[in-house]
């Protein structure tokens, strides 16, 4: 874990005007920019209409950007996509792939989430991989073998014209998706034995399996995010409602270990 620095991470998912996201996006800097040093990375994805002005609002700050997906292509006739080195160009950072909102909204298979990935590495972004099984997945035993399978099927093979390892701009993230958006969270013991198997399962993929950071991602907020972050093998959160809220979201930054 000391090798893995927390990353907190919002995804403001289909939510948000100019004057809010703006506004919540420069109370976030101005928290973090007064708060010196932590123990923690703080990222936020917003809407696709949003990247601009938050990307002016977060200059020269400590917040990282994000988006939300990418398409697998840098560019071509995708009406209404976005591609990765457009995201690049914003400057964001960081891309979410495979959220099960994408996953089971869109239909994107295992296949598609791999080229997302592999497109988000090509231009230097770091790659957020979900991962995370349904309700009924878990209540019939299948969870661990879901959610391997995700990852497996997921994982891009190298960092492309990047270069260099691609585990250094990859994060995997972990989310039930009986957990999402319901403010029903998986027990600390379900999210320790996911994680715990996720990290194995790495290691299957890659010889840098421990550098790679694992966030928790499932109706976190601050009253659980203390219990959730002090879990071996979870390296931040990747939070959905409670990323609107500026307060609330500084408050689970806040409960990262020290």
């Amino acid at each position: 874990m000391a090798s893995r620095r927390t990353l907190i991470a919002g995804n403001w998912k289909m939510n948000g005007h100019r004057a809010d996201g703006v506004a919540r996006a420069a109370a976030l800097k101005e928290r973090l920019a007064a708060a010196g040093a932590v123990p923690f990375d703080m990222a936020v994805c917003p809407p696709a209409t949003l990247i601009w002005p938050v990307a002016a609002a977060l200059a020269s700050g400590p917040v990282l950007l994000g988006g939300q997906d990418c398409h697998p292509a840098a560019s071509g006739a995708f009406t209404g996509d976005i591609a990765a080195p457009m995201l690049a160009d914003a400057g964001c950072r960081f891309v979410i792939v495979g959220h099960s909102e994408r996953r089971h909204g869109h239909g994107e298979t295992d296949a598609v989430v791999k080229a997302k990935a592999a497109a988000a590495l090509a231009v230097g972004l770091t790659a957020i991989v979900c991962v995370g099984e349904t309700e009924a997945e878990r209540d019939h035993g299948a969870a661990e073998a879901v959610v391997a399978a995700q990852l497996t099927g997921s994982w891009p093979e190298s960092a492309g014209a990047a270069g260099g390892h691609a585990e250094d701009r990859l994060v995997i993230a972990y989310e039930p998706v009986w957990a999402i958006g319901t403010g029903r969270t998986a027990t600390p013991a379900d999210v320790a034995a996911m994680h715990r198997m996720i990290r194995t399962t790495l290691g299957s993929l890659t010889d840098r399996a421990d550098q790679i950071r694992l966030l928790y991602g499932g109706s976190v907020k601050a009253a659980n995010a203390a219990e959730l972050l002090a879990l071996e093998d979870v390296d931040g959160a990747l939070v959905g409602g409670a990323s609107l809220d500026a307060d609330a979201f500084w408050a689970i930054a806040e409960a990262t270990p020290r």
